[in-house]
């Protein structure tokens, strides 16, 4: 895969940044050759910054980097779309993307899923989700199977509320052991698809 970036006079092509797990566009920025070879060897996205005139490797000031999970070329060679798992904020105003609010997620799950990554990857000492993942992978498989039993006991009682509580609990600690393991929903849900076309 070898973009042409002969195509533009400033041998710039645009590159669409989207989350790998929600699918949610979250910025457009630019590379030249160099800032290209350089995100295909260090898997971290770098472009070129046309106001700074360098290369500029997203997350160098904030921390909030954009790991590559995937990149692909258009049919025409001078378009990028990379597929990043972001360790923050993508955008410099603190929002996940630099669109507007209405191209946040709306499926609450994965918005989710994205909060407990966050847990994983910047602990805080006040947060019940880091402190799952600073137990390990036993307890969190551990709290996993308690919460499960706890709703299945539920399941053969009327109390509406207690079930969905225990409900919520379950699904809860079960993406925390799917971040654990290093899946997300996306994984499970590929599955699920395959399993339904083999039906």
């Amino acid at each position: 895969m070898k973009p042409n970036f002969t195509k533009s006079n400033n041998e710039l092509i645009p590159v669409i940044i989207q989350d790998s797990n929600t699918n949610i566009v979250l910025m457009l920025g630019y590379m030249n050759d160099e800032a290209f070879e350089k995100t295909n060897t260090e898997k971290r996205v770098t472009f070129f910054s046309r106001s700074k005139n360098r290369l500029w490797t997203k997350g160098e000031e904030s921390g909030h980097f954009l790991d590559v999970q995937e990149i692909k070329l258009d049919c025409d060679q001078d378009t990028l779309l990379i597929k990043v798992k972001p360790t923050g904020p993508t955008c410099h105003t603190g929002s996940d993307t630099c669109f507007n609010e209405k191209n946040e997620p709306t499926d609450f799950l994965k918005k989710l899923e994205q909060i407990i990554e966050n847990r994983k990857n910047k602990p805080s000492e006040n947060s019940y989700t880091s402190s799952l993942f600073a137990k390990g992978i036993n307890k969190i498989a551990q709290k996993v199977g308690e919460e499960a039993v706890e709703l299945v006991i539920e399941a053969k009682d009327s109390n509406e509320e207690l079930f969905k509580n225990e409900a919520a609990d379950l699904i809860f600690h079960y993406l925390v052991l799917l971040s654990a393991k290093g899946y997300g929903i996306k994984d499970i849900e590929k599955v699920l698809k395959e399993r339904q076309a083999n039906s």
